[in-house]
């Protein structure tokens, strides 16, 4: 079915974000002195601290030293450390040789498939050691020596659908992919201080795109850092949601736009830092919104005394750590840790083919004789979760269901009557409901009869509301039904009509990708703090409503991933008399403990395994169920 209201979701959270960012925008306009400033720093830091929820403690990190190569002016050390208990990380330590303690300096790595080995990484952290930098660089999970799903060869996705995949088992857990990935940063920091060889006070970050954007966020995480350089993230998520740009699970921290933050603050928070944001002038991180953050957090270091302590070099090329970034980076750290080395780059860098740095044997952690994966984790959580859980009654589940997806009220919506449809299966009349606030049109409800256009919605006794899978029309042609019975389509937000037109342009456009645009809607949902799921739900029951206005019994029927908001719209509408649910997922564990679940990310709830799952929602109304 064609998306007649493509942009239906995309305008949603467009709104939403431009109004946190005026928001903050006038909040940062009332900063005039130092104190004012140094209140707004202590409050993002604190803010920021609440997004991330790391393990109660450090667990040891019992490194071990696999290999050594000798580059004459500085040695390389194969690493492997474990960030938590049975989950290795593995990484390169370069060492200048002298006697000296000397500066430090964590590189993380972007989406490179090869992590650490990438060329234009090994050049830039070989660059910092031979200017007399110890250098600590990291695989991040899913990249380099850190492969996942290796078990699995029908599995076709590279780092960022595999970073999205364990993104969605975490989630349902409580935990975060931004998290985890933070905490093997900060585990590294933990070895690259303990070694005997660096000056702890003097510390640097820096990484690009995906590392740029875990150095944003450790950033704001650490202390014990004295200067950084995050590469080809900075921008506004007002650019980012503008330009339909997805990002990585790890890059949409759930919470960020609820808690009222924007990219800066995560670089205010540890103002005034020694700081360089850098970009490229033709980067998809847009360098507009590059520059705006620079502004908005030097005024902050202004007031703070520290002006000179922020820097901004845009490059004159695509999304990537050049060579004008990368020396960017070098005379920053140089300046703020007393090092003599010019800013510019070596021209003798030597690079090793990747096989030879590897840390573990065969260059993966899946032959190493302890390692654990992050969907085990997630699954024996899973398992803690069930085990603690207590059982419910029907209201408390209400009120939970209410509570984790910030649902509103339901109500009876105003309607537009839209054009119909004649198909050789049936005509179809179509409403647009307008279920959010300024007339947003969200959903589509759709009367399928047999050669009638209705132009109001008729009075009837009987109602069968089909909630789809993926498009309501297209589903209801290959059903039949009683003739007393009126039969309704409603394409919920972001399906049918509904569904998003926007985002990556792949052919074909898949649904369930993990890096299209349901994927990306329903981030942006988490990321305030309201998960998609909430308004599906909404648009059931605002449908249910309507259609009941005239005392009508309505049986929701619900097909795929539709069940889920069926099942939360049933449990919580007495105007919802039955419901019929067809291939239904089993559980939300279950999806946790599917390697690569199949269900899309909209039709999840954070932390929701902690206080209740499917089964329990469906033994609640069985009374209904048919």
């Amino acid at each position: 079915m064609t998306p007649l209201f493509g942009t239906a979701v995309q305008d949603y959270y467009l709104d939403l974000v431009r109004k946190n960012f005026t928001a903050r925008k006038a909040r940062l306009e009332t900063l005039r002195t130092k104190e004012d400033a140094e209140r707004y720093v202590a409050g993002v830091r604190a803010k920021i601290a609440k997004l991330f929820p790391f393990p109660a403690e450090k667990t040891p990190l019992d490194a071990q030293e696999t290999g050594t190569l000798d580059f004459g002016s500085y040695v390389m050390h194969k690493i492997i450390y474990y960030s938590r208990p049975k989950y290795p990380v593995t990484g390169n330590l370069y060492l200048p040789k002298t006697t000296e303690k000397v500066p430090a300096v964590l590189f993380l790595c972007g989406h490179s498939g090869n992590g650490k080995a990438s060329d234009v990484y090994q050049t830039c952290q070989r660059a910092l050691a031979m200017k007399g930098y110890a250098v600590l660089a990291i695989d991040p999970v899913s990249q380099g020596e850190r492969l996942q799903f290796l078990d699995f060869p029908d599995f076709k996705g590279n780092c960022c659908w595999e970073h999205n995949v364990m993104g969605k088992q975490l989630l349902l857990t409580g935990e975060t992919m931004g998290a985890w990935r933070a905490w093997d940063a900060v585990r590294g920091l933990d070895y690259l201080l303990s070694r005997p060889e660096v000056d702890t006070t003097r510390v640097g970050l820096t990484g690009n795109s995906g590392g740029g954007t875990m150095t944003t966020f450790v950033n704001a995480l650490e202390d014990r850092l004295t200067m950084a350089a995050p590469s080809c993230y900075i921008t506004t998520w007002v650019h980012n949601v503008e330009n339909e740009l997805p990002a990585d699970s790890e890059q949409m921290p759930p919470g960020t736009l609820a808690a009222g933050l924007e990219m800066g603050d995560f670089l205010i928070a540890r103002a005034p830092r020694p700081l360089v944001v850098l970009g490229q002038s033709n980067d998809f991180f847009d360098p507009r919104g590059t520059r705006e953050t620079y502004e908005e957090v030097r005024k902050v270091y202004r007031l703070l005394g520290a002006e000179d302590s922020i820097r901004l070099t845009i490059g004159h090329g695509d999304h990537g750590y050049s060579k004008e970034n990368r020396e960017a980076m070098y005379s920053l750290f140089n300046d703020t840790a007393k090092v003599a080395a010019p800013a510019a780059e070596p021209d003798d860098v030597k690079l090793s083919p990747e096989q030879e740095i590897y840390c573990a044997p065969e260059g993966q952690v899946r032959n190493l004789p302890v390692n654990k994966y992050i969907r085990e984790f997630a699954a024996e959580k899973a398992s803690g979760l069930a085990a603690a859980r207590k059982p419910r009654t029907k209201r408390e589940l209400c009120e939970l269901m209410r509570n984790l997806l910030k649902l509103d009220e339901a109500f009876i919506p105003h309607y537009r009557v839209l054009r119909g449809r004649y198909t050789d299966k049936g005509f179809y009349s179509r409403f647009g409901l307008e279920t959010e606030p300024d007339g947003r049109l969200m959903s589509v409800l759709k009367l399928k009869a047999k050669n009638t256009l209705y132009f109001h919605l008729p009075e009837t006794k009987k109602i069968v509301l089909y909630i789809p899978h993926l498009d309501s029309q297209d589903e209801l042609s290959e059903m039949s039904f009683p003739d007393d019975v009126t039969v309704y389509g409603l394409d919920i937000r972001g399906i049918g009509e509904c569904t998003p037109s926007g985002c990556d342009q792949p052919e074909p456009r898949d649904f369930f990708n993990e890096y299209q645009f349901d994927y990306h809607y329903a981030s942006l949902g988490l990321m305030f703090g309201k998960p998609y799921l909430s308004g599906k739900v909404k648009d059931i029951l605002c449908a249910a409503e309507l259609l009941a206005r005239n005392g009508a019994e309505i049986e929701v029927q619900a097909n795929g991933q539709g069940t889920i908001p069926a099942l939360i719209a049933a449990l919580l509408s007495g105007k919802i008399t039955s419901l019929k649910l067809m291939n239904a997922p089993d559980s939300w564990d279950s999806m946790v403990r599917t390697p690569v679940p199949g269900y899309a990310l909209s039709v999840l709830i954070p932390g929701v395994l902690a206080q209740t799952d499917l089964p329990e929602l469906r033994k609640a109304i069985a009374e209904k169920l048919r």
